[in-house]
């Protein structure tokens, strides 16, 4: 039975979506771009299933669908610009059998003009349809809020682009099945910059406060205490919290190549955010040497190595670059998570810890990377000799805070 929408991409901006389309009893199929690992518990794909979900082992239902929405990655490449490859690979599987009067959506991360100059021409030639007449093309940034359970999907508003009035009224019609609230942008590059500009305050704002972070330490400033009472502004601030890196798949765009000139902005959030890891592995070796301990065979347990709290995805978590510099430093690495069973850096498997109190009373330093909501941060911070909390989770005066 042909389904009414296509996932194309089943990674973290598709699998929210059509859980989201499963639940509101649109019948949905999800074909991947590559090799996604699943976030999915087995009771929630098999609510899914129930619901009419299907993956097929081939692209043919891709034509026999009224919405095919491509939420392929477009991670930073090696020359720092996004790499459309998958977007590319989706597009060209869903041209070879794009049947008229679709809808087709972007909603992965990209440049302004992508959809127009990129995705466009792809589907038209493998197709020999024509975008704006024959199909619908639109562009919508993805609102995924991974592992939250209030941004959910029905009561975020979604924002729509498309290359004609019609082509946003036919995605508006749509994406109203999922949500409360559909907002129209006045075209694609409108929307796409949306997505751009949802990213970059991000950024920005992590890279502000991660600043404040180690200018209150050299101050003697509790950073956590100024951010509870700031917070408390009605009007003109959000707070946001230091951490010892940013990870996550959206990742922040200066558009210096596509604009002419850079957003300066941004380029030196990039540079304060990158430093954090190292910013960590410093205030670690500092706090050894402070108890009359070297890093060198210093033993060294991470807490939580995902990129965010009670959630398996690794996706650019700093974990990874901190455990890294340890090990350069000659320091022993274990770690505990309670959502990653192993976990290789440098090509080597690092030790899991199986009993994380008796780990953290063994451990030289204990880093809290992620406050995943299963740990007991009060008993962690009797049981540690030392420890190092990058989230400011514990209670004042329990650990050293970033």
């Amino acid at each position: 039975m042909p389904a009414d929408l296509a996932v194309i991409g089943l990674g973290p901006l598709g699998l929210p979506l059509a859980q989201a389309a499963v639940a509101a009893g649109i019948s949905t199929v999800g074909y991947r771009t590559g090799p996604e690992a699943s976030s999915l518990t087995p009771a929630e794909l098999r609510r899914m299933l129930s619901g009419g979900f299907r993956q097929p082992t081939g692209p043919a239902e891709l034509g026999r669908v009224r919405t095919a929405v491509i939420c392929a990655p477009a991670p930073r490449g090696a020359d720092g610009e996004l790499d459309l490859g998958q977007v590319e690979a989706a597009a060209r599987t869903l041209a070879e059998r794009l049947r008229p009067h679709t809808t087709v959506i972007l909603e992965s991360p990209v440049a302004p003009g992508t959809t127009e100059n990129f995705l466009r021409p792809l589907l038209e030639r493998g197709s020999g349809l024509r975008a704006g007449r024959d199909f619908h093309l639109a562009y919508s940034p993805s609102r995924v809020d991974p592992g939250s359970r209030d941004h959910t999907s029905a009561i975020t508003p979604k924002v729509i682009g498309g290359l004609t009035p019609a082509c946003t009224e036919s995605a508006a019609a749509f994406y109203s099945r999922l949500t409360d609230k559909v907002v129209r942008a006045r075209g694609l590059r409108e929307a796409e910059t949306v997505q751009v500009l949802e990213t970059n305050y991000r950024h920005v704002n992590m890279a502000l406060v991660n600043e404040m972070a180690v200018l209150c330490h050299e101050l003697g400033v509790d950073l956590w205490d100024v951010i509870r009472c700031a917070e408390t502004k009605p009007f003109g601030f959000q707070a946001f919290r230091p951490g010892p890196g940013v990870g996550g798949h959206s990742v922040p765009q200066d558009l210096g190549g596509k604009a002419g000139r850079g957003l300066r902005m941004v380029e030196l959030a990039q540079q304060v955010n990158s430093r954090m890891p190292r910013y960590v592995v410093k205030r670690a070796a500092a706090l050894l040497n402070e108890h009359g301990k070297s890093a060198r065979g210093a033993r060294v347990l991470l807490l939580g190595v995902t990129y965010k709290a009670d959630l398996a995805d690794q996706q650019g978590t700093p974990a990874e670059e901190i455990a890294t510099a340890l090990m350069k430093l000659g320091a022993a690495v274990s770690y505990h998570d309670p959502l990653v069973p192993s976990w290789s850096v440098l090509d080597r498997p690092v030790p899991r810890a199986d009993s994380l109190y008796e780990a953290a009373a063994d451990a030289d330093l204990t880093i809290l990377l992620q406050q995943h909501r299963t740990y007991d941060l009060q008993g962690l911070s009797v049981k540690a000799q030392l420890l190092l909390d990058t989230r400011g989770a514990t209670p004042t005066g329990a650990a050293h805070r970033l």
